[in-house]
């Protein structure tokens, strides 16, 4: 208990907890994102490939792949003081999307991996945020030899809403992969201040309220 003569400054901050999703088609990077930028041991649930996944994943464009997520990944990075971020990493294969209402329940938002040269593998991860209306931010991430596009022509291709924050990334990188949490965190406060002012507008004397 702080005592009426304690030093504010003193006083133990306690950080709020918040649960943020990775997502992507398979093969984008999202296990490698979340090990980039976890500051405890990430939790993995990667397995070999083998042949008997052959007919249900699709390897196209990823043929060096070995291992892939079965269930999910998990991982933590605090922001800053007040905001620790506890990261689910979802499986990207088709056979394993039942699993996503269970992950993103909960959740304030997510970052959507893409891919380029897999872009298409991106459209279920952006219909299912966008139906559910949990803020998501696109992360392009960078893979050596993949084709270079400019955001707005990830956003175009992707058809995505004008408030929608793109940006590239290098999954591998920790300074890049925080830039995109924090990037997130930002267009969720931005929705919530947004949410807010919508609010306080109906309720104005003006409206009747």
């Amino acid at each position: 208990m702080v005592s009426a003569g304690s030093d504010p400054q003193s006083e133990v901050v306690i950080p709020t907890s918040v649960k943020v999703l990775v997502a992507g088609g398979f093969g984008a990077g999202k296990t490698t994102l979340v090990s980039s930028v976890s500051e405890i041991p990430p939790l993995s649930t990667e397995e070999l490939l083998t042949e008997a996944g052959e007919d249900v994943d699709d390897l196209a464009g990823v043929e060096g792949k070995t291992t892939t997520t079965v269930a999910l990944d998990f991982g933590r990075i605090s922001i800053n003081t007040e905001i620790v971020l506890y990261l689910f990493g979802t499986p990207g294969q088709n056979r394993f999307w039942f699993m996503w209402d269970e992950l993103a329940n909960g959740a304030i938002g997510a970052i959507v991996l893409v891919d380029t040269r897999r872009l298409d593998s991106s459209f279920p991860s952006v219909d299912f945020f966008e139906r559910r209306k949990i803020p998501f931010v696109v992360a392009v991430n960078c893979f050596e030899g993949a084709h270079s596009y400019e955001p707005e022509e990830i956003r175009k291709a992707l058809v995505l809403n004008p408030d929608v924050p793109v940006l590239m990334v290098d999954a591998r990188q920790r300074e890049s992969s925080k830039d995109a949490l924090v990037t997130l965190v930002e267009h969720v406060l931005a929705r919530l201040a947004e949410s807010a002012g919508d609010d306080a507008e109906l309720v104005s004397p003006g409206n009747g309220g």
